[in-house]
């Protein structure tokens, strides 16, 4: 008996020196947790902070690029007019002539040459996604009308998708880089010209992205190959563009925001002065003008999916700063009330003590 009593006794002992340490112990974990909580959503803000200010970076990194391609597009205006002028004034003089250019022979299409143009990197939404698309619907349509395809890809994002994917033919590939120029566009043309000249395609599909505002850009596949003795590049679905008809983009600010206006621009073509003799044949004239004539046009098509791409990269880093201030006021809101609870808990917890000391 003595023994039980003894046992209980120090049963009640032990509970009474370690019963209160162990909620003691549990109460605190609690608040370790709840503090360890606040700091990682007070980590978390300051980590989506950062990631805002590194996205509104690179809108304005954007914003500059599409700005120097709008300059490139205009800087080059001059040589593209009097290119179109030469090139008009020439078809006048020798129309009644029959004149065989070898840009201009159009035979059985039996290979399609697929120049696709695509972005050196990502973080541009899905422009590289659209083209790649386009692009693989156009090879379908051709393959089931019989049409071997060969690609060209201008852009290191296209070269690794189609690189990896051995049904596709890739010929060549280039590297579009942040500023292209003739030297850029003249080494595409070479490849072009020499595939064309040695009929090994017998058609030159360009596939590119049209630049149409900051939000809005167009997959557009334009025939570069055989060409018109006008200079006429058409779609495939007959479409033609005049030589003489263009557009100009130009980067502009509208309430607070880049905007961004196009304007057309069109070429005034006129009769060259009839006492102007030419020393060479029709057919070297133009077999000299229409190889200029494509790189300009290859040039501007450079030109424009770069400034595509600018503009999805603008439009994604746009998004991706509302997201990330959104996602800080969510995190602001979420910490504010976890502290408040902190707070909460802390006074309950004292006045209750308070209640049970003077009871």
């Amino acid at each position: 008996m003595a023994a039980i009593m003894l046992a209980s006794k120090q049963g009640a002992l032990l509970r009474t020196r370690f019963g209160p340490t162990q909620q003691h112990g549990v109460a605190r974990r609690g608040s370790l947790q709840v503090t360890a909580g606040l700091k990682e959503v007070r980590d978390r803000i300051a980590s989506v902070r950062n990631t805002n200010k590194i996205t509104d970076a690179m809108k304005l990194v954007a914003a500059a690029k599409v700005r120097r391609a709008q300059e490139a597009v205009v800087n080059g205006r001059p040589f593209s007019e009097n290119l179109v002028k030469v090139l008009y004034g020439v078809n006048q003089r020798i129309r009644q002539e029959d004149v065989d250019s070898p840009l201009c022979a159009v035979r059985p299409v039996k290979t399609v040459l697929l120049v696709v143009l695509t972005g050196d990197r990502g973080l541009c939404g899905g422009y590289n996604n659209f083209v790649i698309k386009k692009t693989e619907q156009r090879i379908r349509e051709l393959t089931s009308m019989g049409v071997k395809v060969n690609l060209v890809c201008v852009g290191r994002k296209g070269s690794q998708y189609f690189g990896r994917r051995k049904q596709y033919n890739l010929v060549k590939s280039f590297s579009l880089g942040a500023a292209p120029s003739t030297k850029d566009a003249q080494g595409i043309a070479d490849e072009i010209f020499a595939s064309f000249i040695a009929q090994e395609s017998d058609k030159v599909e360009l596939v590119f992205t049209k630049f149409v505002s900051l939000i809005t850009s167009n997959p557009t596949i334009q025939t570069l190959l055989p060409m018109t003795p006008m200079g006429e590049l058409c779609d495939v679905d007959g479409k033609c563009v005049d030589a003489a008809d263009d557009e100009i983009f130009k980067l502009t600010t509208k309430g607070g925001g880049f905007a961004v206006e196009r304007e057309k621009a069109t070429i005034s073509t006129e009769t060259l002065d009839p006492s102007l003799i030419f020393e060479q044949e029709p057919a070297q004239i133009l077999d000299a003008l229409l190889p200029l004539y494509m790189n300009s046009c290859l040039l501007r098509s450079l030109q424009e999916a770069l400034a595509s791409e600018l503009a999805a990269r603008m439009n994604a880093m746009n998004n991706a700063s509302d997201n990330a201030k959104e996602l800080r006021r969510v995190l602001t809101i979420q910490y504010n009330k976890q502290r408040q609870a902190k707070i909460t808990q802390e006074l309950s917890e004292i006045v209750g003590g308070a209640a049970a000391t003077s009871g």
